[in-house]
């Protein structure tokens, strides 16, 4: 299954919050069949996945949330071609880089033996997502991607994060992603 048709089916079934793109970003395009329209799509589906999962949480419990999460991995991540270069936002050493699908899988649902200082981030009660990028980049199959991500939660407060994507043109045509770099902004020296 696609990220694209899972997320619209779960956004139409849920009546789910919105994830957005702000302003337009500098684009370079070095070649390939990568269009700046099709990298948009994978962030906004990634956002919109988000807010599923958190909001499948709400309705339905862990177990349906981590079927949830577990599908849009296995759609929206590459795992399939090779290990995901993933550092999520709140990851501790030693597990601060998250390689397989079961590390993605603990960092957004958390309840997890191997991963059990994860509290599951995608369960955070997320309503909006809104993306600026500051830059992307395409060439080839790779498109790479860098910005904010601002996230609001259902008390109205929005956590923003430095994000960096990174997309490979899988066979069938699809970017997945290969690379997924948070981290809180820097708030500079005291």
């Amino acid at each position: 299954m696609k990220i694209k048709t899972l997320v619209t089916a779960t956004a139409l079934s849920l009546s789910l919050g919105t994830a957005g793109l702000a302003s337009a970003a500098p684009v370079t395009h070095l070649g390939g069949d990568i269009s700046e329209e099709q990298v948009l799509a994978a962030q906004q589906a990634w956002g919109d996945a988000l807010i599923a999962i958190s909001n499948t949480y709400e309705e339905e419990g862990i177990d349906a949330a981590r079927e949830l999460a577990r599908e849009v991995i296995d759609s929206a991540y590459g795992h399939d071609m090779g290990e995901v270069l993933f550092k999520p936002t709140l990851a501790a050493a030693p597990q601060t880089f998250r390689t397989t699908p079961e590390g993605a899988l603990a960092y957004f649902v958390g309840h997890s033996d191997e991963y059990s200082d994860d509290s599951g981030f995608a369960l955070q009660g997320w309503q909006e997502v809104s993306i600026d990028n500051a830059a992307i980049l395409i060439s080839g199959d790779v498109a790479l991607t860098m910005g904010n991500v601002s996230i609001l939660d259902a008390d109205g407060n929005t956590t923003t994060v430095d994000k960096s994507w990174g997309y490979h043109l899988d066979d069938e045509g699809d970017l997945r992603i290969v690379l997924h770099h948070s981290s809180l902004p820097f708030e500079g020296y005291e």
